[in-house]
């Protein structure tokens, strides 16, 4: 009914059918038809039609006087977001796991910036575990999948939780000496759980150290205070510059999937669509990150 009013609205203004067929690139009996359309719906005669062109009824007047304005302004507001969704300079919300977005992700947010100066990034760190269902953002990045039928969640891929230790650290061999060993732990990760080739093996002991951000529970294992089951995203540089070590390399935690959340009546702006790809074209490179397939 709104592209009736508009056309309704565009005959008015130019006098006559073809007037508004010429406006609206449109034919002239698809105009005529549409407005005898929006009178068979609103059981009313709009228009007088003659030789000499178009004049209103007066139940015609009441109408266009009614709603001129408001659909110029629904025009004018369309404009404004197909504006924003289709211009490639504009603002960009994006919200991400802190353990994600500072560190495995710092070379990231430095090439997208440099690639796409005319896009304005503002970027929310959160705690892994922060429900993101109502998150105001463009795009969420996510660690594990949100319980909302009302998100759009795009599977990336996982990354693995590893043992890690420092050179100097306690270097357990066995499940039973790493139960014996000191071991720290950030909060998400307290309740360690194994695998290795189909085996599962939760380890149930009291960590020595704990604490709520895995940087603290990164420089703690740097500093040789004990063992970390910590996500290879975050230890993938100590591990290559020596700093840390893997210890058990046979065991690990189980991979943590990680999503690109949107709402689903949310349309995506094209600066999000650019975002998206450039985050798949990057963690397809890594080598912490085990990509989804078919990305």
């Amino acid at each position: 009914m709104l592209d009736n009013l508009r056309i309704f609205i565009a005959a008015v203004e130019k006098g006559s059918l073809s007037g508004a067929a010429a406006a609206l690139e449109m034919t002239i009996a698809t105009v005529s038809r549409r407005v005898s359309e929006l009178e068979k719906s609103l059981g009313s005669e709009l228009l007088h039609r003659s030789n000499r062109g178009l004049s209103l009824t007066p139940a015609g007047q009441r109408y266009y006087d009614e709603c001129a304005a408001y659909i110029r302004e629904v025009e004018t507001r369309l404009a404004d977001l197909d504006a924003s969704l289709n211009e490639l300079a504009g603002g960009l919300r994006i919200c991400a796991p802190r353990n994600i977005g500072s560190g495995p992700l710092d070379l990231f947010w430095q090439q997208f910036v440099a690639r796409y100066p005319q896009i304005s990034l503002s970027l929310n760190l959160v705690d892994p575990s922060a429900d993101m269902t109502d998150a105001r953002a463009d795009l969420n990045i996510c660690s594990g999948e949100q319980k909302s039928s009302g998100l759009i969640q795009k599977h990336l891929g996982s990354i693995t939780p590893v043992l890690v230790a420092a050179p100097q650290g306690p270097q357990p061999e066995t499940l039973d000496t790493l139960a014996e060993a000191p071991t720290i732990a950030a909060d998400i990760f307290s309740d360690w759980t194994l695998h290795n080739a189909g085996q599962t093996s939760p380890i149930n002991k009291q960590h020595q150290h704990l604490s709520n951000d895995m940087s603290v529970t990164l420089n703690l294992a740097k500093a040789g205070a004990g063992v970390a089951l910590l996500p290879l995203s975050l230890v993938h540089d100590a591990l290559a510059d020596g700093s840390l070590v893997r210890v058990m390399p046979e065991w690990s935690g189980a991979d943590r999937p990680i999503y690109l959340i949107w709402p689903y009546q949310r349309a995506l702006s094209i600066r999000a669509r650019v975002f998206r790809d450039a985050l798949i074209d990057f963690l397809r490179e890594q080598r912490w990150f085990n990509n989804a397939p078919g990305l």
